[in-house]
């Protein structure tokens, strides 16, 4: 098909910025907690990681936007959000997603000692 995407901001082969919606529903199955779960922080976190990963991409292509790059940093604050909420309330339930999804957990970093020279 020949659909002119002219005006529209998008390129064509880049998805607008929701989930498709066969995308949405393979990851709400594969994270519910039970059936018909939608609202779960497993859920909830694995749609945000999903539309995370969907930008970042978008972004290595197009580095000047940053209207996007904002609404990036707002998803990635959100999702932080909702895991400080999950380690709060169930540490277990935030390893297991954390490992499904290879989220990398913040490592502290070492200090390096001061060497008198």
């Amino acid at each position: 098909s020949t659909q002119s995407t002219w005006g529209t901001g998008l390129k064509e082969g880049y998805p607008a910025v929701p989930l498709k919606t066969e995308l949405k529903l393979n990851v709400i199955v594969e994270n519910a907690t039970h059936e018909g779960d939608t609202g779960s922080p497993e859920v909830q976190v694995a749609l945000l990681t999903a539309r995370i990963n969907q930008l970042t991409e978008h972004l290595r292509e197009h580095k000047h936007d940053h209207h996007s790059r904002r609404g990036l940093y707002m998803m990635v604050g959100r999702r932080k959000r909702m895991l400080a909420y999950l380690v709060k309330t169930d540490i277990e339930r935030y390893r297991t997603l954390v490992g499904r999804l290879n989220i990398r957990s913040k490592k502290k970093k070492k200090k390096k000692k001061k060497t008198l020279r």
